[in-house]
């Protein structure tokens, strides 16, 4: 299984070292990032962003290309709520897509369920 983080996701986790725990006990840990979650979870102030960064130490954050960027667009428009849906969680969803049996851990389970309706590979979906 492998396990993606969204904006959210980070964010709720950031200093949970007991749900980072029952993950890593759960063979879900690492999970990946796609690395433009960086600019929706991140401030830029180091202080404010310090347990964020070091929970995105602990992750393998991934390159956006422009592949997985076109995909994102389909998704998104594929949910008929393009105007809606953020395009970071399109990202993660068609980046998702490509991952053995993804689980994408979101604080937006409804806009990710959406968009996985419309990926070519099954996704799982959780909330934070």
């Amino acid at each position: 299984m492998t396990l993606i983080l969204d904006a959210g996701a980070v964010t709720a986790l950031a200093g949970r070292r007991a749900q980072l725990q029952e993950l890593l006990d759960r063979g879900l840990w690492p999970a990946q990032v796609p690395a433009v979650v960086l600019a929706a979870a991140l401030t830029g102030d180091h202080r404010r962003d310090f347990n964020a960064n070091r929970l995105l130490r602990a992750c393998q954050i991934r390159e956006v290309d422009v592949t997985i960027a076109r995909e994102a667009a389909r998704l998104r428009t594929a949910t008929g709520r393009a105007g809606s849906i953020s395009a970071v969680d399109a990202v993660v969803a068609a980046h998702a897509q490509t991952c053995p049996d993804a689980i994408v851990l979101t604080s937006d389970p409804d806009d990710l369920a959406a968009l996985t309706l419309h990926t070519a590979s099954p996704v799982a979906v959780l909330a934070v």
